[in-house]
């Protein structure tokens, strides 16, 4: 399994779809060995203690909290980002995670930055690569993205339109392959030499 660290606000966005009988975090927590600081369980019970979306999230993903491992870690006190990214950060790098999920848009180039080896992923990146594993289909994916997308206020985002611009590409894409091909003048050509 792909060793990953996951912050607050990834989670968080994936827990505003996590009602649905397949939906990307369990899919996440069934492929991936998780790993989650302390600090971003604290911010997850934090944010679970309020009466909104966001609350529901964060309380879906502590539901599933035996489905992944929490450790500790010391903050790096020079770090420019709050509890949970810094944590996150700083146990990716410590424990050699392939991957790091994390939704800090304004920050993902500081976030990309300290990490050493880990790859940066956001949650429209893991629709992305759902999609493209076949573990959801474009459509499916789309619509989580959108929900998320409504839930996070991520509306005017660059980086989140972009991500559905793939996700309608793949869509395309999907769609091509399953018309019938059309015969091109080759195609053509051979079939009337084949009558003769």
């Amino acid at each position: 399994m792909v060793l990953l660290v996951a912050d607050t606000s990834a989670l968080v966005s994936l827990g505003t779809v996590a009602n649905d009988s397949l939906n990307p975090l369990d899919l996440l927590l069934d492929s991936h060995a998780v790993v989650v600081p302390e600090q971003v369980v604290d911010e997850l019970t934090e944010t679970a203690s309020y009466d909104d979306a966001s609350g529901r999230a964060a309380q879906g993903v502590l539901d599933r909290q035996s489905s992944f491992e929490v450790r500790s870690v010391e903050l790096d006190e020079t770090f420019p980002l709050d509890d949970g990214e810094n944590a996150a950060v700083t146990l990716a790098n410590e424990i050699d995670a392939v991957q790091l999920l994390c939704d800090e848009f304004n920050r993902l180039a500081l976030v990309h930055a300290s990490l050493a080896e880990t790859r940066l992923v956001t949650t429209p990146i893991l629709l992305i690569a759902l999609v493209r594993n076949s573990a959801l289909s474009p459509d499916t994916a789309e619509g989580f993205l959108a929900e998320m997308s409504d839930a996070r206020s991520w509306s005017s985002n660059s980086y989140v339109e972009r991500s559905k611009a793939t996700l309608r590409q793949q869509r395309d894409n999907v769609l091509d392959n399953t018309r019938p091909a059309t015969p091109t003048a080759t195609d053509n050509e051979v079939e009337q030499r084949e009558r003769r």
